[in-house]
């Protein structure tokens, strides 16, 4: 059973909302004669009539929203061609509430009537749709990359490989990617500032490895060593062991 969670009941529903208040409406102003019946025999003639006459110009609407892109056009199109149903419903309603004998004439006078009130409501429909219709999502925003800042300081050939470790050697630094090794000018100081949103781990105070490059991590008699994916194997420190200990890999 179709729940009202799906787009096409809740537009149906608020279809059906729209015709409802409409017909209020228009039974509380009384036009084209209906102000002589009672308020009560109001509601119900313009119900039937709203309701009823807002469906067939819905389902005549649909089909022609996939087919024509003119706003106008479309509305005057919809209009024209519900036109006819809407007046055989106005005249059986007239038919079944007042007692209007049936024939061509009586059911095809109010043509225009119906008419003008078809795109008019038609017209408010559309209006509507336009207001409450919502935004397309915007587009989602590209991820920082937290490494971005550091891959500058690369050759083009590795500025885009995975990073795997990078070495302290004297004042420069050994940078292990899977593209290869290169040696660059720069302190681990700066290195470490510049990988503080990586995911990674300072294992030593010359080395920071990469988490995902981790393969094994061994700890004994106060010193431990990790093995990375790519067959490295790094120090780990005792006073750098605790980030990894919490991280669960001992």
């Amino acid at each position: 059973m179709p729940r009202l969670t799906e787009p096409w009941m809740r537009r149906l529903a608020a279809d059906v909302a729209l015709w409802v208040a409409i017909g209020v409406v228009m039974a509380l102003l009384g036009p084209f004669g209906s102000s002589e019946r009672s308020l009560l025999e109001r509601l119900v003639y313009w119900q039937i009539c709203m309701v009823g006459g807002g469906m067939i110009g819905v389902a005549i609407d649909d089909p022609l929203r996939r087919r024509i892109g003119h706003f106008w056009l479309r509305v005057t199109l919809a209009s024209m061609l519900m036109t006819p149903f809407v007046t055989v419903l106005v005249g059986l309603t007239n038919h079944w509430l007042g007692g209007m004998r049936l024939h061509l004439g009586n059911v095809a006078e109010p043509w225009f009537q119906v008419f003008v009130v078809c795109f008019a409501t038609m017209l408010f429909r559309q209006l509507a749709w336009a207001q409450t219709a919502v935004a397309p999502a915007a587009a989602p925003e590209p991820e920082i990359d937290p490494l971005a800042a550091f891959r500058q300081r690369l050759s083009a050939r590795r500025r885009a490989a995975t990073l795997i470790a990078v070495e302290a050697e004297d004042h420069y630094l050994r940078v292990h990617t899977d593209a290869g090794e290169e040696l660059v000018t720069a302190r681990f100081s700066d290195a470490l500032a510049e990988l503080a949103a990586a995911p990674g781990f300072r294992t030593h105070r010359s080395w920071w490895v990469a988490a995902e490059a981790i393969d094994e991590v061994k700890w004994l008699r106060g010193r431990g060593e990790a093995r990375l994916k790519c067959g490295l194997m790094v120090p780990i420190s005792r006073g750098q062991a605790a980030a990894l200990k919490a991280a669960g890999w001992f």
